[in-house]
């Protein structure tokens, strides 16, 4: 009889079946107070699978010992490690890439013209919140570097945050494999990535400095304090409201309409809408908003 193997598989299902419907409540609630994230009742296996995987990297006993561990602590890593582990990151380079034509064929010519009388560098703000693995936030810049005729006018900064610290540690390294830049036009890939090999000795591609210096990382809870000095020429927010409740959206929104310059932009995913949200953003198109 070979108990050692038999053993594990019996430890590894009792860790993830003491997952009850009363403490998967308790867990969802959690998470909405923290992250205003709004986990329904199907979302249950998925909380089963991806926490079950850390619990026993963690070598706990389960779900109880887990969410014990969750309440008491207060370092910040159990709502770090929350995050990763129900973030779900779906991203490419240039995807919907009509927001991307938007910045090219009216922001940019919009902002030139209103500089143009002020003298001095062109100033240029833009946030990705929700940021992912970074792939939006470098076709910003990408977009942003193609559409001006001389760069060294420009003063650019670009935002990119998310709840999620390992998706912001890997845009911040801006390394990608292949696969991953086959949405970027063959042109671009050659002006601004460089071949490299990723931490597994593999084929890559990073991105290059003058790219990467336009963009700062940063781990941010969307509903803690934003310690912003300066307002933004426009604001990317993808598939991020689907997980909130309708009171959560309309807080959301108003903050972003806070911290957007007049005559600034927010640009929200095509699974998204405004309708029913209240709110005063200006309409432009479908998934286009402006500050008045």
């Amino acid at each position: 009889m070979t108990l050692g193997p038999r053993s594990h598989t019996t430890r590894m299902y009792a860790r993830e079946d003491d997952l009850t419907d009363e403490l998967f409540n308790k867990i969802c609630k959690y998470i909405y107070e923290k992250a205003r994230i709004n986990l329904g009742k199907n979302k249950m296996e998925l909380v089963r699978a991806r926490f079950g995987k850390v619990i026993r990297q963690r070598n706990m006993s389960g779900f109880k010992e887990y969410f014990a561990w969750m309440q008491s602590d207060t370092t910040g890593e159990a709502l770090r490690e929350v995050m990763n582990a129900i973030s779900t990151n779906l991203t490419s380079f240039f995807r919907e890439n009509e927001h991307f034509q938007f910045l090219s064929s009216t922001l940019i010519p919009k902002l030139e013209q209103s500089n143009a009388r002020s003298g001095g560098k062109i100033r240029l703000r833009g946030w990705s919140a929700g940021c992912s693995t970074g792939e939006e936030v470098y076709t910003m810049a990408m977009t942003i570097s193609e559409s001006v005729t001389r760069m060294e006018e420009w003063d650019v900064k670009l935002l990119a945050t998310d709840i999620d610290t390992e998706v912001v540690a890997h845009g911040q390294r801006g390394v990608y494999g292949k696969d991953r830049v086959n949405g970027i036009p063959p042109a671009l890939v050659k002006k601004y990535l460089n071949s490299v090999t990723d931490e597994k000795g593999k084929p890559a591609y990073q991105m290059r400095p003058e790219l990467r210096k336009m963009i700062t990382f940063r781990h941010l809870n969307l509903f803690s304090e934003w310690p912003f000095r300066n307002k933004f020429n426009f604001i990317f927010c993808w598939n991020v409201m689907i997980y909130f409740d309708r009171p959560t959206q309309e807080a959301l929104i108003n903050r972003y309409y806070d911290n957007l310059a007049s005559g600034g932009y927010l640009f929200i995913g095509h699974s998204e809408s405004l309708s029913g949200v209240n709110h005063r953003f200006e309409y432009v198109k479908p998934t286009i908003y402006m500050r008045k």
